[in-house]
């Protein structure tokens, strides 16, 4: 690795750090923070529903365009999947802004069902951060070794967190107060 590039790797390093941090802690101090006399949206959990299954069929679409030697399809497919997952971020956060909590409404072994799924998606939602900023510098970083190296682990993980995304939202829609 060359100077100049381990100096950029670096400077990545610090704000995927940064970043890693500021948004699931900017996110739980909005998602505590009701907007006073807003109208609530409740449009838009069938809409970041969709974002999430969008961006689940996009990762597969991506690994199959990588796998087939298109890397610039590739590549747009992947912008595209963090675009995605950032206009979640805000669609979610205005939600929960505007609108009071649900809760989930099912019994015996499909509430603990529920749970589990939504506990894994909300801790792997943080902890895919920083996997896909640091995956994402190492191919813009052209360290194409080490991005595949860590795409391994940041692909399943980050499709896990879209797929739970659309079961969390289908398993709570009935209990949405509309």
């Amino acid at each position: 690795m060359t100077k100049e590039i381990s100096v950029r790797e670096k400077r990545f390093n610090t704000w995927i750090a940064i970043i890693s941090i500021v948004i699931p802690l900017v996110v739980a101090l909005l998602f505590g923070y009701k907007i006073p006399n807003a109208e609530p949206l409740s449009f838009l959990p069938p809409v970041y529903a969709s974002i999430n299954g969008i961006t689940a069929i996009l990762l597969i679409f991506a690994v199959w365009a990588i796998k087939n030697g298109k890397r610039n399809l590739h590549q747009k497919t992947m912008m595209t999947c963090i675009g995605l997952s950032l206009l979640f971020l805000i669609m979610y956060v205005a939600y929960h802004m505007t609108s009071e909590s649900t809760k989930y409404g099912g019994e015996g072994l499909i509430q603990y069902v529920y749970y589990f799924i939504l506990i894994t998606h909300i801790v792997l939602s943080i902890a895919v951060i920083p996997l896909v900023l640091r995956t994402y510098a190492k191919a813009y970083l052209s360290d194409f070794e080490a991005h595949r190296k860590w795409a391994k682990y940041t692909f399943p993980i980050w499709l896990y967190v879209a797929i739970t995304g659309v079961i969390v939202y289908l398993m709570i829609s009935p209990y949405y107060q509309h």
